[in-house]
């Protein structure tokens, strides 16, 4: 899939863990961690703008895209 999902990095940069993460986005470890390891297929503007929120940074600093050659 050429969108590469890079929360973990966004993560390392603010030192929060997961169930920090988890508690402030209000969503289970489970499916943050579906979406952490990229095999999420979608996720919602509220959810999105939630992590942003909590990790205070942009969309694209979390979503990126990968041209497939």
């Amino acid at each position: 899939m050429p969108i590469i999902v890079n929360l973990d990095v966004m993560m390392a940069k603010r030192k929060m863990s997961l169930n920090e993460l988890s508690e402030r986005v209000d969503l289970t470890l489970s499916n943050l961690s579906i979406l952490k390891t990229g095999k999420a297929k979608a996720i919602r503007f509220s959810t999105l703008e939630a992590i942003c929120k909590a990790l205070d940074c942009q969309p694209a600093d979390i979503l990126e895209y990968v041209k497939e050659q």
